[in-house]
């Protein structure tokens, strides 16, 4: 690991999801979308393979954040990182990623998968450069959708939320899959950025191409 920092602080930004905040290393920096490998840096933890999360953070800040879920069906890193006090130290890698703004487009993400959205539609939001993007999000519930009154305050009608599990006014009930994307698709030579699952990429960026859509309109984690 290249660098070494310290977690200030963390909170609940959904009912499994933390913000976290840590001092941001000397000569660290990164592109807004980029991924960070992250280890937790305590003995029992210190020689796990480094796990891959996005900087949320604008990459001008003075601290860094992540965006983290918890996923609470297998013992992981994940779980441990939601027990950390302020103090504990992390380690991080430099940071990697294909994902990072190419101009205006539809951003498409499932779950966790806004994560590397989150910081170039804050950049996006800092530079006054939002007009022309739109943001189609699936969560299984509105209880999981990750800065939800953030994300509407920048994209306005131009942020589309779908739920698969819950039918409640104000968001979609459906996944995103070919039949939806037939039918909110209008201009086919825009950028597609896709973050997700790697089910949810591969089946969205294939209804993408079937469209005629080309791969090199496509920007996602390769």
């Amino acid at each position: 690991m290249d660098y070494k920092t310290t977690l200030l602080m963390s909170q609940f930004v959904t009912h499994d999801v933390k913000r976290f905040v840590l001092e941001k290393p000397a000569g660290f920096s990164f592109t807004a979308g980029q991924g960070v490998e992250l280890v937790i840096d305590q003995p029992d933890w210190r020689e796990e393979e480094g796990r891959p999360f996005t900087p949320t953070s604008l990459a001008g800040d003075r601290v860094l954040e992540f965006t983290i879920k918890r996923y609470t069906d297998h013992p992981g890193v994940t779980n441990h990182l939601h027990t950390l006090q302020p103090g504990a130290s992390l380690l991080l890698a430099e940071p990697f990623g294909t994902i990072a703004y190419e101009g205006p487009g539809t951003f498409l993400a499932a779950g966790a998968g806004i994560t590397p959205f989150l910081s170039i539609f804050r950049q996006l939001a800092q530079d006054q450069a939002l007009k022309g993007n739109r943001l189609v999000f699936s969560n299984k519930t509105p209880a999981d959708v990750i800065c939800e009154k953030e994300l509407r305050h920048y994209l306005a009608e131009n942020c589309l939320l779908t739920c698969t599990r819950a039918s409640v006014s104000g968001y979609e009930n459906r996944r995103i899959d070919t039949q939806f994307l037939s039918e909110i698709i209008r201009d086919k030579k825009q950028k597609f950025y896709v973050c997700g699952p790697d089910a949810f990429v591969e089946e969205v960026n294939a209804a993408l191409q079937g469209f005629g859509i080309s791969s090199a309109s496509l920007v996602y984690e390769q």
